[in-house]
């Protein structure tokens, strides 16, 4: 399928069939994620798989009881990640382990710090929050490529998300998608039109 038809035929599933999808078929949607666009390519968020019907159950009132998270077979949550050091320490690590010249490192690790480290903890996880829609803009074209279908959904509690999730202060939800097949029909998709939407 090519990607102008990916576009047009993904649309916000609302309920699946509540089967699970192949190892095979998460393997490949979860390398698409992590090959998405991030500024510096620093990818400052943490993605939380859920599979687990138990969990989807009681993350449902925290969802508005939207059926997506129940039916669905995978349920991801994006999280932004608010330790700035952290993050630029590993990817320094990694340009080390591909062999990187370490003035390349040093200058690219220190025009990061400059930039991230310098910003207040607030403003740093602003900027994290939205590197996770890059991730899950990825997610959900990915998902249709490979034959499946997705919803991105911002209708959830991130607090009561956090506390049912357990998860450490220092990453917060910031949107969260589901996965499987579909068990519903997609309606006429709705797009301004290039006029509206652009200005030339």
């Amino acid at each position: 399928m090519e990607f102008k038809e990916i576009v047009k035929r993904r649309y916000a599933t609302k309920k699946f069939d509540g089967k699970q999808l192949t190892t095979e078929n998460v393997d490949a949607l979860f390398e698409l994620i992590r090959f998405s666009a991030s500024s510096y390519g620093l990818q400052p968020y943490r993605i939380v798989s859920i599979t687990d019907a138990n969990v989807k159950a009681q993350l449902a009132p925290a969802s508005w009881n939207q059926p997506q998270i129940t039916t669905c077979s995978h349920l991801l949550v994006f999280c932004a990640d608010d330790r700035a050091e952290e993050r630029i320490k590993g990817y320094e690590r990694m340009m080390k382990q591909a062999g990187m010249p370490e003035d390349r490192i040093k200058t690219y690790g220190g025009m990061m710090r400059g930039d991230l480290t310098k910003r207040s903890k607030e403003a740093y996880t602003e900027w994290a929050k939205r590197q996770c829609y890059l991730a899950l803009g990825n997610a959900i074209n990915g998902a249709k490529s490979l034959g499946f279908d997705s919803c991105p959904m911002e209708g959830f509690s991130p607090d009561e998300y956090k506390k049912i999730l357990k998860l450490p202060a220092y990453l917060h939800p910031v949107c969260i998608a589901t996965f499987g097949k579909a068990a519903d029909t997609q309606g006429p998709k709705l797009r301004y039109t290039r006029n509206e939407l652009f200005i030339e």
